[in-house]
């Protein structure tokens, strides 16, 4: 892959001031990244003063939401503003590693793919040993991908979503919690000109004492959102 920069990464930000400035440079580090769309989703812990007050490389562009609306919210403002050819989500932990974006890159830029999944699922990278039922339920949820939408996805709640800005900009987000992640995957799918890869990825996966904020009351949320896109628009 040449110099050229080419990828949109778009990081939704909520009460992660201790590792904001971290990831971001992480992102700044790749060669073709061509922006990073920080969006502070009313953070309430200090990220929103750091985030004004940091000198930040020109290619962060940052947004602003006065209060909580959640991360279907904040990808749906970010997604607005991206211009690159490719767009990816990066989350503010780090529980991902964005140097992983150069393997998922490569099958849209040779013309493979339209869409490419990072999955932390199918092995042959580093995975944290830990939650057995946050795994068992997402097994279920992306089983339940695979009989309604005829995929072989191992990995439906991966952040690591990357995308043609093409593709992207065809889907409108009406959820703004965490339900867009199947919203996402439902429309993704429903759509059948869309080629769709999996690659593994790394997963240094957060506790719940260590910040994690998604929980098994999600997983009714999502059960219903790929039920409802599989049947409606």
């Amino acid at each position: 892959m040449g110099t050229e920069k080419v990828l949109s990464v778009v990081m939704p930000v909520y009460n992660e001031r201790e590792t904001v400035p971290r990831i971001i440079a992480k992102v700044l580090a790749l060669h073709f990244v061509k922006e990073v769309i920080v969006v502070d989703d009313g953070s309430t812990d200090g990220t929103r003063e750091l985030l004004r007050e940091s000198a930040f490389d020109s290619r962060v562009r940052v947004f602003f939401h006065e209060k909580n609306r959640g991360k279907g919210a904040a990808l749906r403002t970010g997604f607005g503003h991206a211009t690159g050819e490719i767009v990816t989500v990066q989350d503010a932990d780090l529980e991902y590693d964005p140097e992983e974006f150069a393997e998922l890159i490569k099958p849209i830029r040779e013309g493979v793919a339209d869409v490419v999944y990072g999955s932390r699922l199918s092995g042959g990278k580093p995975q944290r040993v830990h939650l057995f039922w946050h795994k068992l339920g997402n097994n279920f949820l992306t089983f339940l991908t695979n009989l309604l939408y005829n995929t072989t996805l191992t990995d439906m709640e991966t952040c690591y979503k990357m995308f043609r800005r093409e593709v992207i900009e065809t889907i409108r987000i009406a959820s703004d919690d965490f339900s867009v992640e199947p919203e996402l995957t439902a429309k993704i799918f429903k759509n059948k000109r869309w080629r769709v890869y999996e690659l593994p990825i790394s997963y240094y996966g957060r506790s719940y004492a260590e910040g994690k904020k998604i929980t098994w009351k999600h997983g009714f949320s999502a059960l219903w959102t790929l039920l409802k896109y599989r049947f409606t628009d």
